[in-house]
């Protein structure tokens, strides 16, 4: 069962600008998206099996996005070498961000306390923000179950 996680930014929310190093070696950037529908996906670490699938499935529906106009991202922690790893193996069209920092993680409030077998560590909750094209923040998955997750959000895109 997915836990919800509570996030103090709410849909009409002004979206935290960011800028990060995409997979590529890019950077991407909030501000030079402006005017774009943006899925902003938050997962804890590359290559595990929650966040395998629900990459996967991102992937798998990548063209329906793409034909709303939609881009997609995926932030996670982990540096940009281990997500080419991640890309590569799992042939992943869209970029992935490397919040090595946990900058962006924070400032969405995907960053925080979580419990596993009772041991409460600091870590990335799995979460996602629509950011619509006026920089605002459009709908907020709080809780994301990874094999579904991708058809919700682009249900909700319309």
């Amino acid at each position: 069962m997915a836990k919800e996680v509570k996030l103090a930014l709410k849909p009409g929310d002004p979206a935290p600008a960011f800028s990060a190093t995409a997979t590529d070696g890019t950077t991407i950037s909030l501000e030079g998206l402006a005017g774009r529908d943006v899925i902003l996906y938050f997962y804890p670490r590359d290559d595990t099996p929650g966040c395998t699938k629900e990459a996967c499935a991102f992937r798998d529906g990548h063209a329906k996005f793409q034909a709303k106009g939609a881009v997609v991202l995926g932030v996670s922690p982990d540096t940009v070498k281990a997500h080419a790893k991640f890309t590569e193996k799992f042939r992943l069209p869209f970029p992935l961000l490397a919040d090595e920092s946990k900058s962006i993680s924070q400032a969405y409030g995907a960053w925080g306390e979580k419990t596993f077998m009772g041991r409460k560590y600091l870590g990335v909750h799995r979460v996602t923000f629509h950011i619509g094209k006026d920089g605002r923040i459009a709908h907020v998955w709080a809780t994301v179950k990874p094999e579904e997750h991708a058809a919700e959000v682009l249900a909700a895109l319309g």
